[in-house]
């Protein structure tokens, strides 16, 4: 089961490229551009088959893929069109030039329209963004079936857990369990809240959620409220005065509040005593495009922080720290994932067939979503850095057509190939580290 958990991560990954560079080369072909290549994965071919003018293929190394479209950088102005003059003698000069040779020496007589530069600004954009959309809709599909098909795991507002007493807040884990004579009662014992009640109104408010109840609860430390729960089919109205106490203070999203030195901060709130369950709830259509917006947005939110993540690897990769939970990984460190999930290596994930293949699909689906952030980040050899340049270009084209200037041209985005260079010899030292943490210290999901 672990080796079949590997291998589907390692489908769904070159799934995943190969649909991304489709929505790369179905534009670019419907726009009339002269696509020479199809590849899923760099270094040596491993097979391939011409079908008309395009190779299709795939490649050793299954981390990436491109297509090869002719005239992707446009001649220098003072060159005659289809001509380079001799290169300058700077490196990247020399870069530059051989980069523009090499992208125009595929372009043969006849085809000079079919070049990639030549295409109006809003058809590059859509070339270059079909990679990245592909990836989004790819997440948005998976995403939505999970949410509305499967379900997510929520709080729901059924009693899991019912304190008998109130233990002191000094009270350590090393503590009797047993409530002193002295420990008050809890206000949902008092009650007579018992496990699995389901609380549909609180303080004559009506209940859909858990935190429908927190609400309440924190707001009525000190007074007394009417709980009304369903209990084996019965309807029993009680009342309860939730004890006025500190408690951690909570954001609006629900997450812990902590302070400067990182302590949780606390707050004068209400108490009852008793957990919610936790159950796998199926999600309305109309709950998923907010669902999917707060995956994306904690997507984004990782690659901001992505220099800062690194040095946490690095430090666990050489020096035996925990890695966290939170940060970057491998396709090494996915594929050891999926293969824990597949195999039940992680207690409470993956129980059974189906929460199993939940998992796995949600793996994909984050995947996807990375994808699709981490390509629009507008630098070479990403497609974001094209994107860039396309808009770059379109805008120089208006100002010069609302100053009445003449048409500027193209936009040399072969100038921003030494950015390129250096862009891909930090992404080949990231991967690298990142491989090596995942097989000397890897992720762990449990302790």
């Amino acid at each position: 089961m672990y080796l079949l958990g590997v291998l589907f991560m390692a489908v769904a990954v070159a799934v995943s490229i190969a649909l991304h560079e489709v929505g790369h080369l179905v534009p670019a072909k419907r726009f009339g551009v002269k696509v020479t290549q199809y590849m899923v994965g760099f270094g040596p071919t491993v097979w391939s088959r011409r079908r008309g003018e395009t190779e299709y293929g795939v490649k050793a190394i299954p981390l990436g893929g491109y297509i090869r479209m002719i005239g992707m950088f446009p001649p220098r102005p003072q060159d005659e069109p289809g001509m380079l003059r001799d290169s300058t003698t700077g490196r990247f000069s020399q870069l530059m030039d051989q980069a523009r040779e090499d992208s125009l020496r595929e372009v043969r007589p006849g085809e000079e329209a079919r070049v990639f530069y030549r295409l109006p600004v809003r058809q590059k954009l859509v070339i270059m963004l079909g990679g990245p959309v592909m990836n989004l809709v790819i997440a948005v599909v998976l995403l939505g079936g999970l949410f509305t098909l499967h379900g997510i795991a929520q709080l729901v507002p059924t009693v899991s857990t019912v304190s008998q007493c109130v233990r002191p807040t000094t009270a350590t884990s090393s503590a009797p369990p047993s409530c002193a004579a002295t420990d008050p009662v809890a206000p949902a014992n008092a009650a007579g809240i018992r496990p699995g009640d389901l609380i549909t109104s609180i303080g004559g408010r009506p209940v859909t959620s858990w935190d429908d109840v927190k609400r309440v609860v924190r707001a009525s430390g000190g007074r007394q409220i009417d709980v009304v729960v369903q209990r084996a089919g019965a309807t029993l109205s009680l009342r309860a005065t939730p004890m006025l106490t500190r408690i951690p203070r909570v954001d609006r999203d629900g997450n812990l509040v902590t302070g400067p030195d990182g302590a949780v901060a606390t707050e004068q709130g209400g108490f009852m005593g008793f957990t919610p369950t936790t159950a796998v709830v199926r999600q309305p259509v109309t709950a998923v495009p907010g669902l999917v917006w707060a995956q994306l947005a904690g997507t984004a939110g990782v690659m901001l922080r992505i220099p800062e993540k690194m040095v946490g690897v690095a430090q666990a990769a050489f020096g035996g720290g925990e890695r966290d939970i939170n940060g970057p990984v491998s396709i090494i460190g996915v594929g050891r994932v999926a293969g824990e999930v597949a195999s039940g290596g992680i207690p409470g994930i993956g129980d059974g067939f189906g929460p199993t293949m939940a998992v796995l699909l949600s793996l994909v689906a984050s995947l996807n979503l990375f994808l699709f952030v981490f390509n629009l980040v507008p630098l070479l050899p990403l497609d974001g850095g094209h994107v860039a340049g396309a808009l770059w270009e379109g805008l120089k084209r208006q100002l010069a057509r609302l100053r009445g200037l003449p048409n500027p041209g193209y936009v040399d985005v072969a100038k921003a190939l030494p950015v390129a260079y250096s862009v891909s010899v930090v992404l080949l030292a990231m991967s690298a580290l990142l491989i090596y943490a995942d097989v000397v210290n890897p992720v762990k999901l449990t302790g």
